[in-house]
């Protein structure tokens, strides 16, 4: 027992040593594993910091040679730009060489020339004192053979000229007559002309007649009906007369309201579309009709009213406005007429410092009352300050719409202003019925005129041929003859021509005198 213990004992131990001899190998060749594998990460990255340092030193010298080229870029232009500026500046002394030299030859010929004109201005100066003495001379013979005094001589030759000056007032006075009396004419005219043009304008065949065109003939017969039933429906509910005659595939639409053709032009559009023409039928397409243009006057107001800016503005109003678009003035259309005007009224006031919303109102609002003046008595300047007055819009706006034709004496800016730009609207070239070819055939004609009259050198027809200015010749007309070549242009003008209003004759007659301050 005691040697196999000992044995036991011996071969333990063996073993044990075997063991940590086992262990410390095993620990031995780890740590010897995990050397290499830190050597090989270290390796790495010594490898990754060289390639980074390339990378750098690289990038370095790229930029480096970046900058560099960019220096000697910005070096060659600023080289190029001094060349440059140099050149100019020698362009530049040479040009001011040439002018000096040109201005030292100029002021050696003034200097000749002065020395000239002094000698001239003596012998002007001779010659005056010859003319003095030769006239005086001649008032001594004068005076020896009328046997009268150089004073009895003027008060003589002055008491003529207050016969004549006489004569010429009570010319004058008759001319003024004449002209009130014409102008009294044009005006009862005028008032005659206005009353007609309220319900239509001044060519009725244009604006009291439609035409529709239509598919074809077999429409007509439709149109009229059995018995003419369907034209009698149409005419009565309507309010207009339906002209169905041998005019080809064509229907005439005949009524001084333009409204009222509006709303038979659009039933007949819709009954030829539709193909049922009948009374009953008639009745509600008329119906609908009516609320279509209704629904189109509303549109065409509230358009205009939103164009110019005029914020929230009463419907009747609204609906006024849109019926101008099927009114017209002298073939002019009164809604366009009138949002001209605004505008004109608007861009004067803003340069005179007028209130623009004023203006603006005024303007489109001021021929409101033709869109009821064939229903209300008066004229449509009083009728839409009335209705505008009712609705409540401004006083400034009542005024100056009712006194835009001198119904009211205008007392503000704004009023003469929309006076101003309803005659701009009106009269410039085109905007009524008056050919362009008209219209200069006028202008040539009254420059023709000022032209024929001997001494003219230039003269201008302005402001669409209501002046004409006319430029003289100093030194073949005075003072004096000019007033008689403006009254004897006048008197040609009112022989051979025919114009509305007035043509204003301005002669122009300049003397310079010109002097060198050294």
């Amino acid at each position: 027992m005691g040697i196999f213990a000992v044995v036991f004992l011996l071969v333990g131990i063996l073993v044990g040593l075997v063991g940590g001899l086992g262990v410390a190998w095993y620990r031995t060749k780890r740590a010897s594993s995990e050397v290499e594998r830190a050597q090989e990460k270290a390796s790495k990255i010594v490898e990754q910091a060289e390639a980074q340092r390339k990378e750098i030193l690289f990038s370095a010298r790229e930029e480096a040679h970046r900058i560099r080229d960019a220096a000697e870029k910005e070096a060659r232009n600023i080289r190029n730009e001094a060349t440059r500026l140099e050149r100019r500046l020698e362009l530049r002394e040479e040009q001011v060489e040439k002018k000096l030299s040109d201005l030292e030859r100029q002021f050696a010929e003034l200097e000749q020339k002065s020395s000239e004109l002094a000698n001239k201005a003596a012998e002007l100066e001779d010659m005056r004192r010859a003319l003095s003495e030769a006239r005086d001379e001649h008032m001594r013979k004068l005076e020896e053979i009328s046997r009268m005094s150089r004073d009895e001589a003027k008060n003589t030759l002055l008491s003529m000229i207050q016969i004549e000056l006489d004569q010429e007032v009570a010319r004058k006075i008759r001319e003024s007559e004449l002209r009130v009396r014409e102008e009294s004419e044009k005006i009862a005219r005028n008032i005659i002309a206005q009353a007609i043009q309220r319900l239509a304008a001044d060519q009725a065949a244009e604006a009291t007649v439609t035409v529709l065109p239509i598919p074809n003939e077999e429409i007509k017969g439709r149109i009229i009906g059995k018995e003419g039933r369907n034209i009698k429906a149409l005419q009565s509910l309507t309010g207009v007369d339906i002209i169905v005659d041998d005019t080809p595939e064509a229907i005439t639409i005949s009524g001084y309201d333009p409204v009222r053709r509006e709303i038979a032009k659009t039933v007949l559009n819709k009954l030829i579309v539709d193909g049922r023409i009948h009374p009953a039928r008639i009745e509600e397409t008329v119906e609908r009709a009516r609320q279509e243009v209704e629904q189109r006057i509303m549109e065409e107001g509230t358009q205009a009213i939103m164009e110019l800016g005029l914020g929230k503005i009463p419907p009747e109003i609204v609906r006024l406005v849109g019926v101008l678009r099927f009114r017209t003035s002298y073939g002019q259309n009164v809604l366009y007429h009138s949002k001209e005007v605004a505008r004109l009224a608007a861009m004067i006031g803003a340069e005179l410092k007028a209130d623009v919303q004023v203006l603006k109102e005024a303007g489109l609002f001021h021929d409101i009352g033709k869109a009821m003046d064939h229903e209300v008595e008066g004229g449509h300047a009083v009728i839409g300050a009335d209705l505008l007055q009712r609705l409540g819009r401004p006083p400034a706006v009542v005024h100056a719409v009712r006194s835009h034709h001198y119904d009211e004496e205008p007392r503000t800016i704004e009023a003469f202003i929309l006076m101003a730009a309803d005659a701009i609207s009106g009269s410039r070239p085109g905007a009524r019925r008056d050919s362009l070819d008209a219209y200069i055939k006028r202008l040539e004609k009254l420059e023709d005129i000022a032209h024929s009259f001997k001494g003219v050198e230039a003269a201008y027809a302005i402001q669409a041929g209501r002046e004409i200015r006319i430029i003289v010749r100093p030194e073949e007309v005075d003072d004096d003859e000019a007033q008689i070549l403006a009254r004897e242009i006048v008197k040609r003008i009112e022989g051979e021509l025919t114009y509305p209003g007035q043509i204003r004759v301005i002669v122009v007659r300049e003397t310079r005198a010109v002097e060198y301050a050294r």
